[in-house]
């Protein structure tokens, strides 16, 4: 049987704000080495010979992110599915096998989230090995983190017996995150591990068991995939259909409740990353117990993980804290408080604030803009577009833009008009006019955007034509 990739990318991290945000999250960030959590994920089961393409299940709204990381790589991806709203990871899991058993009806799936960090792959890849017969025979195969310590933030997983000809056990039960006391019970005793959310199975053996715990999931998924289209990377399901999904994990859905759930032991240095308090953990540290990261200078200050993105940082007389600067928040929280910093995010959601959802540099698929400046009736923008990018053919019914080059050069539509712009060079786009830029050449084009106007949100876009597909999107 062919091992495949499923790499789960859907979830937030939004305890790890101000640096992840809802369009670019915790997968996507280069948190404790120079690959992102997604690449790092990308790239755990190499060392395995004859592995198959991996299956990406990601957020629309992360998809060209989610593509330019693979492609970075220099991998292909099987393909990449593209889920329009959010339906927990059973749904996601589901999807993923109905797309392979299209493709290799004996396909073996590792299904493996995309925002852990393993410090010690190739333990991960060993442990592989040791639940493959248990798997081809049709368990459920998940992995067991050996416990380092009673944490409180994750779920645990009780063995029961040790299975006959390997280092595998069948599971007694699946228990949730466990107070301090508990905790510690389970550590004494010894049978328990952290639960990982990484599994190992048959993809004909998924859909047979959400067939029969949930078989209102498998009918939506099946039906989005069936009324689902390719597009180039993206495999997009129907959004109508898939609406109609429940949303369920993996271990409530089936795992919880199967009769095939085994569970194989490792320790490979794995860590969610579920708060800052786990990265700092993980990151190395000063002799004063610090982490710290940029422009950062620290007086009398211990156990403390620091962050400076774009300015001086400094601290005096702290312990046991974390500060993390961006271009637009400061976050400042206790280290034992770093889990309830998902409650300033559902602040800043039901304020309507704009800093749980985007950074101050916002990524798109033809390269990013930063804002600079925004006042009653304009805002100022910095456009960087990668070299033989291009924005949509587009209108705006309440701003006009003015354009000047400050670095490349410029193709610019503008009505019946194109025309090249060089460095130092401008243009003015007028309220209703038809327009486009594009970097014909081969280094970033960057260009200063001023808007003015009544309305100067994102919305007021018309696309008229776009490389990237987002059309249908407006």
């Amino acid at each position: 049987m062919k091992l495949y990739p499923v790499i789960l990318s859907g979830g937030s991290g939004s305890r790890l704000w101000p640096l992840s945000r809802e369009y670019y999250p915790k997968p996507l960030l280069p948190l404790v080495a120079d690959k992102t959590l997604l690449q790092q994920t990308a790239c755990r089961l190499d060392s395995l010979p004859d592995i198959g393409d991996a299956v990406y299940v990601c957020n629309e709204e992360h998809r060209f992110l989610v593509a330019e990381q693979i492609t970075q790589l220099g991998k292909t991806p099987a393909t990449i599915i593209l889920e329009p709203t959010g339906r927990n990871t059973a749904p996601a899991l589901t999807l993923a096998a109905l797309y392979l058993v299209r493709q290799d009806p004996d396909a073996m799936m590792v299904v493996m989230p995309a925002d852990h960090v393993m410090t010690e792959p190739l333990q991960f890849v060993a442990a592989i090995a040791q639940g493959s017969g248990n798997a081809e025979e049709g368990a459920l195969v998940t992995f067991g983190i050996v416990p380092e310590s009673p944490e409180t933030g994750y779920g645990y997983i009780k063995r029961d017996t040790q299975l006959e000809g390997g280092s595998a056990y069948s599971v007694a039960q699946f228990v949730e995150k466990p107070d301090k006391e508990t905790a510690e019970q389970y550590i004494n005793e010894g049978d328990y591990y952290w639960n990982s959310g990484i599994f190992l199975m048959r993809a004909d053996r998924w859909l047979d068991e959400i067939s029969q715990y949930h078989p209102d999931i498998l009918r939506s998924c099946r039906e989005a995939m069936n009324a689902g289209v390719q597009d180039r990377d993206f495999f997009r399901i129907n959004k109508q259909k898939f609406h109609q999904c429940p949303s369920d994990s993996i271990d409530y859905a089936v795992m919880e409740k199967t009769k095939r759930a085994v569970v194989v032991p490792i320790s490979a240095g794995w860590s969610d990353i579920g708060a800052w308090s786990a990265l700092w953990d993980i990151c190395p540290h000063d002799e004063d117990g610090n982490v710290i990261q940029g422009d950062v200078l620290v007086e009398d200050t211990h156990n403390a993980f620091l962050v400076a993105q774009h300015r001086c940082l400094a601290t005096v007389g702290l312990d046991n804290v974390v500060v993390v600067e961006t271009a637009d928040a400061v976050l400042v929280a206790s280290m034992d408080k770093a889990q309830d910093v998902k409650a300033i995010v559902s602040r800043l959601k039901g304020s309507g604030r704009e800093e749980c959802k985007v950074h101050r540099q916002v990524y798109r698929p033809w390269g990013s803009y930063e804002g600079i400046d925004a006042g009653s009736r304009f805002q100022v923008k910095r456009l960087s577009v990668k070299p033989g990018a291009q924005l949509s053919l587009q209108l705006h019914h309440h701003r006009a833009e003015h354009w000047v080059v400050v670095k490349g050069t410029a193709r610019v539509t503008c009505g019946e008009q194109v025309f090249v712009l060089h460095e130092n060079e401008s243009t003015y786009i007028p309220i209703g006019e038809t327009h486009r830029l594009e970097n014909p050449g081969n280094i970033p084009l960057e260009v200063i955007e001023i808007q003015s106007g009544s309305y100067l949100g994102e919305d007021d876009i018309i696309r008229f034509e776009d490389v990237y597909d987002r059309v249908q999107e407006k």
